[in-house]
């Protein structure tokens, strides 16, 4: 019998504007303070793209460097996988914006839209795209431009401080090391509480999808219940930390590195303390990018890789929470 081929994630890549906007820039467009967003969420500054830009633009990046690190030329690539809750159009998705711009002729490219948890949600589909042998190489990105949906006046304070843009990608493959590559991944939703963070606008529910009565009334700004956020997020991201655990017979201790989503570091001190670990196994980028969505997890992910945080053999556990509301988890052994 052939053994059931395992995915593995064999190049990283990341990849953020240069342009950087600081707390007190901020301050600046809004009644904020350095300190007051400091306190609540941990982020310092994050990056906002130049004028013209998509998340594709930043995904190709990314994707090089991926790509770079795998060995792998993009003509070779089987399947894209683009998750991002910022697309460059309305349609088509931002996948067909990177498969023209990395030359891949006619290599087909799936969009996702599962805001923060889409990179998990992405690596859950490639993993079974892998794992079936339908396909050998996946590139898996995940890439946001939220400052072009930002509210940078009071009323909007309460979101805007929160996001930046970037982009992070991964290859995937199968495994040559049957002890090595994701060991599981686990995906959930709860849409009765998609009203509690999202962006209304444009919407297909009205005619036309945006007008200006609309715009007046700042729908196509996000909006967010963050005390009901925050609520779901440090309930609903340790049960999926737990159910990885248990799947896969470990222990918290068993696992060498957590890589959360970038939402809120106070969720993620929230998370490792209901584990009882040291927050000296996770890793956070967050004081420089702020909320990247579904970017976040592969931007620390080559972060750690890169710095030689994680070797050959380490247990990473990733978990993450957003808007829908959709959550999701991931071991891997690297």
């Amino acid at each position: 019998m052939v053994a059931t081929p395992r995915a593995r994630i064999v190049g990283t890549g990341m990849y953020v504007p240069p342009e950087v906007t600081t707390n007190y820039d901020l301050e600046k467009l809004m009644e904020t303070s350095d300190e007051w967003i400091r306190q609540r969420s941990g982020i310092v500054e994050r990056r906002y793209a130049a004028a013209g830009l998509g998340p594709s633009d930043l995904a190709l990046e990314a994707s090089k460097a991926a790509l770079d690190m795998a060995g792998v030329k993009s003509t070779d690539l089987d399947m894209i996988i683009f998750a991002t809750l910022s697309p460059d159009y309305y349609f088509p998705g931002s996948g067909a914006f990177l498969q023209d711009y990395l030359g891949c002729g006619t290599t087909p490219a799936l969009d996702i839209r599962n805001q923060c948890s889409g990179f998990l949600y992405g690596l859950n589909v490639a993993q079974a795209f892998i794992t079936s042998g339908l396909y050998k190489r996946v590139l898996l990105v995940g890439a946001e431009c939220h400052s072009r949906a930002l509210d940078f006046s009071t009323p909007g304070r309460d979101v805007s401080v929160l996001f930046g843009d970037g982009a992070g990608a991964v290859v995937l493959a199968p495994s040559d090391d049957p002890k090595r590559g994701i060991l599981s991944t686990h995906v959930y939703a709860e849409g009765a509480h998609r009203d509690l963070l999202k962006i209304e606008a444009p919407s297909t529910r009205q005619s036309p999808m945006i007008s200006p009565a609309s715009i007046a009334e700042g729908t196509h700004y996000p909006k967010m219940e963050g005390r009901q956020v925050f609520k779901h997020a440090v309930t609903r991201m340790p049960e999926a930390v737990a159910t990885a655990l248990k799947h896969n017979g470990m222990t918290p201790d068993d696992v060498d590195l957590y890589l959360f989503h970038q939402a809120n570091l106070r969720i993620n001190e929230a998370v490792m303390k209901q584990l009882e670990q040291p927050l000296a196994k996770t890793y956070n980028n967050i004081e420089r990018y702020g909320n990247c969505s579904a970017a976040s997890i592969p931007m620390c992910l080559d972060e750690v890789v890169r710095s030689g945080r994680v070797k050959a053999g380490d247990q990473i556990c990733m978990a993450s929470f957003g808007a829908g509301f959709m959550w999701a988890s991931a071991m891997m052994r690297w």
